[in-house]
């Protein structure tokens, strides 16, 4: 028939155990997910660790699972759902788009997802946040410690005398586990205070008072007559208010935009450090996070030390009335660093036979006969800085100078308005500084400040030296620890300072520049998207707090020192015997401009397959060319950074660096085919221009001889290349003939073939025939077989009833022999007792008769019976 079979489905394996019967992990292989739920009725800390057989992610963190369960199983039951088994409910009910997943529930709240890396570490100290989300603060011991802390902290306090679940505190407990629904870093620590004195002292009165404290900028009191008090309220409002001064990266390792959304926010400060979440101290955290308070300090409050010795100093509002004597001594200094405004402004060369730059740092005074305010920050914004601009540059005459050694301050009025007060530092900067601070030895050395004004001799205490003149300007030089205080408000160069485990993402650190050999796993590295650069902190330096300090203030300042990482690939192996020289990040100036030799480049990747399709030509152009004058090289730019001038933005990209004049390399015309014959041209054309300097008749001799000597080398290879194009000639006439007989073979076999399936096809028609006659036969032969069965057994029948008969005859002769000889005794007993007996003698005689023929009867019945059977 012309229907369609039906497809055939092999139906899936049965589920098999995915942890050992022995783990104290309950797996519910089949997907009972039902069955979970009854299980999560009697246990007020659960794991639900949903899974698929297959994914290889969930077979890594089956291990991880089991650590944590061997730690925690007393006190959390740890559950196993195979969520992809098709006749499970879990299969049915919930609808996963990756695996694992890991959801918590606490009693009757949950789930909370866990999507933090998959190491037992990190689980387990998940689950010990969801076991205790709250910390119990009864002494100022553990309060300084909790607000010491560098994550964000929330407070509340709760009288427990009067109740053991005081109004309020059911909902900030809930409170917390919604930040570790919606947060799942855990970046926000929550306590309760339950002692009142202790709670005085960060000014909370009330009963049920909710306290968020911020490390710089103030802290907050939940509003109460503002938000309604629940605890999806307080989360949002933690969430929306809380302070990140650094943060955790953990990039989960598939496609994911989290590295691009955090660098394209701005500079970005990468810090990667071994780290143990259960550990109970961390030394080299404290010092990163001491740093980045002292960073982000632009009030320099109390509140930024990490040690919190006077807790009366914080920004809490109870404790403003200390504040106005302190500011009162800083306006009356006219000090403009409490609250910097400040822009870096660069102004023209003063001539251009010096070769010198006025820099000038441009603040607007914010605390002239102004009482600052020590909530209400004042920000600076566009127009303030326009107005600062324009009234500077009206002036701007007044700060030329010619190279000096001072940097030169003065105060001046705002153009706009006589009540704007600004102050201006400027120095000269001689453009090619770098250059000098770059090279191994210092030629530059930055004497000792002296400020002067232009205005009044005697007013130094008054100017402000900008950043760009301190000792940061060149690393060597010993840096006090307090001048990165507020840096990140006085720089237009704010960096974002994220941490990441390098137990867990040390490929980035490789990635960025670190070293793949170093078995202390510390790393720093400064990147910046927009610029497309990133720094590198020196390995040989310890990662500590003050190098720390020094590569931040070497990235803010103007000219910084620091120069472009270029990164490597270390995966090139080089051999000597290769047509193609392979260029890396180290090996291209030396390669290229080192090199007494004519240089082409070619810029490819693994991943452009137009640059493969190249790599037979080059080899040609390589052979071609005399090695003593040219080298062929090749460049991944993928996997090498090099310098801006030498980057291209397009795949492949072939550059030309001829000798002698390297500067005045050319790029091969993209609307060109790339070809030998027209590389050749395009090699010989530009080899063969001469230098901007005249050239005399040697020079011209020796570029004759050159040219001649490169004009003799390629008909040399002309003539090698005809030679190997007659023998490939040859060789082609060679395989024709052969392809021919081939061919003609093929031919026979075919015939071969066809005559071999014929006789196939005959035999196997006999063979059926023989078959039948066979089945035939056989067939007759069962039947005969029959027929003499049941023959055999007539006559063996036949035989037993002869037999019988025979037994049967001799009986009754027998009988009948005795009969005679009864009757005859019984005559000779008649005629002697005839008179006196005849009527006993007749009856007993009948008698016998009687009983005979009884015994004749029952033989011949057995008889008959044993015939029949």
């Amino acid at each position: 028939s012309c229907s369609r079979a039906k497809d055939v489905t092999m139906p899936a394996k049965l589920p098999v155990n995915f942890f050992s019967t022995r783990s104290p992990v309950i797996d519910l292989f089949r997907g009972q997910l039902d069955y979970a739920d009854h299980l999560r009725q009697d246990s007020e800390i659960v794991l639900y660790f949903f899974y698929a057989p297959w994914c290889g992610q969930s077979i890594a963190a089956r291990e991880e699972i089991e650590h944590v369960a061997s730690r925690l199983s007393g006190q959390v039951l740890f559950v196993a759902v195979n969520c992809w088994w098709n006749q499970g409910k879990c299969r049915k009910q919930k609808h996963f788009f990756y695996f694992p997943v890991i959801h918590l529930y606490h009693r009757s709240f949950g789930p909370i997802e866990y999507k933090g890396p998959m190491s037992a570490v990190y689980i387990e100290k998940f689950v010990r946040r969801v076991m205790t989300p709250l910390l119990y603060i009864s002494s100022r011991s553990k309060l300084l410690d909790f607000l010491s802390n560098y994550e964000p902290g929330v407070l509340g306090y709760f009288e427990f005398n009067a109740s053991p679940q005081p109004p309020g505190y059911l909902t900030f407990f809930t409170s917390a586990l919604h930040s570790l629904k919606k947060d799942y870093l855990g970046t926000i620590r929550f306590g309760v205070i339950t002692d009142k004195r202790v709670a005085e002292e960060i000014s909370l009165v009330h009963s049920g008072s909710v306290y968020l404290h911020r490390h710089v900028n103030t802290s907050l009191i939940y509003p109460n007559d503002v938000m309604n008090y629940t605890a999806e309220n307080i989360c949002k409002w933690a969430l929306e208010n809380r302070e990140m001064l650094i943060r955790w990266l953990r990039p989960h390792g598939g496609k994911s935009l989290l590295l691009n959304n955090e660098l394209k926010k701005g500079p970005a400060l990468l810090i990667f450090i071994p780290y143990n979440p259960l550990a109970e101290i961390h030394p080299l955290l404290d010092e990163i996070t001491k740093v980045a308070l002292e960073y982000h300090n632009c009030n320099k409050s109390q509140a930024a030390e990490p040690d919190l010795q006077h807790l009366g100093d914080t920004d809490s509002p109870a404790f403003d009335s200390s504040v106005p004597d302190a500011h009162l001594k800083l306006s009356e200094t006219f000090s403009i660093t409490k609250y910097p405004c400040c822009n870096t402004v660069v102004l023209p060369q003063w001539h251009s036979i010096s070769r010198t730059h006025n820099v000038c740092e441009l603040c607007i005074n914010q605390t002239l006969g102004v009482k600052p305010n020590k909530v209400h920050v004042p920000h600076c914004n566009f127009l303030e800085i326009e107005a600062a601009l324009d009234s500077f540059y009206l002036q701007e005459h007044t700060f030329f100078q010619v190279i000096s050694n001072t940097i030169e301050c003065s105060n001046f009025l705002s153009f706009y308005s006589p009540f704007s007060y600004y102050t201006a530092c400027c120095r000269t900067v001689n453009r090619h500084f770098l250059s000098f601070i770059s090279s191994e030895k210092t030629i530059f050395q930055t004497p000792k400040v002296a400020f002067s004004s232009h205005g009044k001799k005697d007013n130094t205490q008054h100017s402000v030296p900008h950043i760009e003149d301190r000792n940061c300007f060149i690393p060597d030089l010993h840096i006090s620890g307090t001048n990165i205080t507020g840096l990140s408000c006085r720089t237009n160069k704010t960096l974002n300072l994220y941490l990441l485990d390098s137990n867990l993402f040390w490929i980035y650190a490789e990635r960025l520049g670190a070293s793949r050999s170093t078995h202390l796993k510390e790393f720093a590295a400064i990147v910046d998207l927009k610029e497309e650069v990133h720094y590198v902190l020196d390995q040989n330096q310890s990662l500590v707090g003050s190098t720390l300090e020094n590569f931040i203030k070497n990235f803010s300042i103007l000219y910084s020192p620091l120069k472009r990482h270029l990164v490597d690939d270390p995966s090139v192996h080089f051999h000597e015997q290769r047509v193609i020289t392979e260029v890396t990040t180290n090996t291209f100036h030396d390669t290229v401009f080192l090199n007494e030799k004519n240089v082409l480049l070619l810029y490819y990747a693994q991943w452009c397959g137009f640059c493969a399709s190249l790599n037979h030509i080059f080899i040609e152009l390589a052979r071609l060319l005399p090695p003593d004058n040219f080298t062929v090289a090749r460049i991944d730019i993928t996997r090498n950074d090099l310098p801006w001038e030498f980057m291209t933005d397009r795949l492949p990209t072939i550059l030309f660096f001829p000798h002698q004049r390297k500067e005045q390399s050319v790029k091969f015309p993209e609307d060109f085919s790339v070809n030998l014959p027209n590389l050749l041209k395009f090699i010989l054309h530009y080899s063969s221009l001469s230098s901007s300097e005249p050239c005399t008749k040697e020079c011209l001799h020796e570029e004759a001889v050159l040219q001649q000597g490169h004009i003799s080398h390629l008909e040399r290879e002309i003539q090698k290349l005809r030679s190997e194009i007659g023998a490939l000639h040859q060789a082609h006439d060679q395989l024709e003939a052969q392809l021919s007989e081939a061919r003609r073979e093929e031919h026979r076999l075919q015939q071969q073939k066809h005559t071999l399936e014929k006789q196939h096809k005959t035999l196997q028609l006999h063979s059926e025939q023989l078959q039948a006659t066979y089945d035939q036969k056989n067939q007759e032969l069962l039947e005969m077989a029959e027929k003499l069965q049941e023959l055999a057994d007539a006559s063996e029948n036949l035989l037993k009833e002869n037999t019988l008969l025979r037994i049967l005859v001799a009986s009754r002769e027998g009988k009948l022999q005795s009969k005679d000889e009864i009757k005859e005794s019984l005559q000779s007993e008649q005629t002697l007792s005839e008179d006196n007996d005849v009527s006993v003698s007749t009856a007993t005689a009948t008698v016998e008769e009687k009983r005979i023929d009884n015994i004749d009867t029952i033989e011949t019945d057995h008889s008959s019976g044993n015939r029949t059977e």
